[in-house]
């Protein structure tokens, strides 16, 4: 791969964000993928969205081909200083309250769960009995 050995540092590489300059950080590399722009099948607006940040997830996320993978060579320019990434944040699930929240007991749960379906099918036998005599 390219780069020379240079090591650029996280604020160096987010001011190149946009149609003329982009830089992207993927698995710890620094790619000028501004000439590739135009010929990304994704499109412009995939690389430049992930620009500002590690887009090793993005890159990794999309199952990039051997030959996409291979042609990454000719655009690194450098290394990331890993010092300088901000810390990534883990995606934590929210707390989900319990089910049960009203306090009913489930053991009153339970009855209502056999007495409601006892008590509509009296009421439609109820019915059935009264409308066939008269």
């Amino acid at each position: 791969m390219g780069g020379d050995g240079k090591v650029f540092t996280f604020e160096q590489v987010t001011v190149h964000n946009n149609h003329k300059d982009c830089w992207l950080i993927i698995n710890g590399k620094v790619y000028d993928v501004t000439k590739f722009m135009e010929d990304h099948p994704g499109g412009d607006e995939v690389l430049l969205s992930s620009t500002g940040q590690d887009a090793t997830d993005d890159f990794e996320d999309v199952g990039h081909s051997d030959s996409a993978r291979e042609m990454m060579g000719e655009y690194c320019i450098g290394d990331i200083d890993a010092s300088t990434l901000p810390p990534q944040t883990k995606y934590r699930t929210p707390k989900q309250p319990h089910h049960n929240q009203d306090k009913t007991s489930e053991f009153i749960i339970k009855i209502l769960q056999f007495l409601v379906p006892l008590a509509i099918l009296g009421l439609a036998f109820g019915i059935r009995m009264y409308t066939k005599s008269t």
